[in-house]
């Protein structure tokens, strides 16, 4: 513009004459987006006859290796069946002729939830432990049928380990006492003023069951499966069978 200017003075042109024209630039045209271009070459490709995107066929499946993978399928099958069957029948008939066999001990523990097995102790195989004191003066006597008797004040002792099964009475009557010791020995004990246990409570015999104020007779009976047991012998307060 300025060169015009300067021009037109030389030539001493009116610069009010002088007709000024700007070179409009021109706009340049956007350049297509590269996903966009990307797309329509997909396209021209899906629509034209290339052989790469031609439809393409299934492919052929092997049957026979399919049909012999499900006849093996099948034998795996029927053979677990059949070793199913076979350890139920075993079971069934070890229960019923060997009872006391290992796969029925496995059996049992299994589902018996690691239940403890019963007690079968006979009364013979307990030691037994006197029921009074050793410094209780307390005279202990047998009578001819097997009960054990005295009376005397001071605490009471169960005359070996067991279990408190039942508990009746009371203060003023007097407290009776019943003791399992195994699923064919217990003992029971009459004649307590006081109890320090109670009912399913476990007994030891070094710690008190309950107590004896003396004015009544305390009697203890020894029972293997319900029938009292007469074969007890006292020595100095030491309880033995004889």
């Amino acid at each position: 513009m300025d060169e015009e200017l300067e021009y037109a003075e030389m030539l001493e042109i009116p610069v009010e004459t002088v007709t000024m024209r700007r070179k409009e630039r021109k706009k340049r045209e956007k350049e297509p987006d590269l996903q966009e271009q990307l797309v329509q070459e997909v396209n021209e490709r899906l629509e034209s006859e290339d052989p790469a995107y031609a439809e393409s066929t299934a492919i052929a499946r092997d049957t026979e290796y399919e049909g012999r993978r499900k006849k093996i399928s099948r034998r795996i099958i029927l053979g677990e069946f059949i070793a199913v069957c076979a350890l139920c029948a075993t079971i069934f008939l070890t229960n019923i002729f060997l009872t006391d066999s290992a796969i029925n001990t496995f059996v049992r523990g299994l589902f018996g939830g690691g239940a403890q097995k019963a007690d079968e102790r006979m009364y013979s195989e307990f030691t037994l432990s006197s029921v009074v004191n050793d410094a209780s003066d307390a005279e202990l006597a047998v009578s001819e049928t097997g009960v054990l008797s005295f009376t005397s004040e001071g605490c009471v002792y169960a005359p070996c380990a067991g279990v408190l099964s039942s508990l009746n009475g009371n203060a003023e009557t007097g407290y009776t006492a019943e003791i399992k010791h195994s699923e064919h020995f217990s003992t029971i004990i009459s004649g307590l003023s006081s109890m320090y246990c109670a009912a399913g409570d476990e007994v030891l015999p070094n710690i008190p069951l309950g107590f004896s104020d003396g004015e009544g007779e305390v009697r203890v009976m020894f029972y293997s499966d319900g029938a009292l047991l007469n074969c007890l012998t006292v020595n100095e307060n030491t309880l033995a069978w004889s």
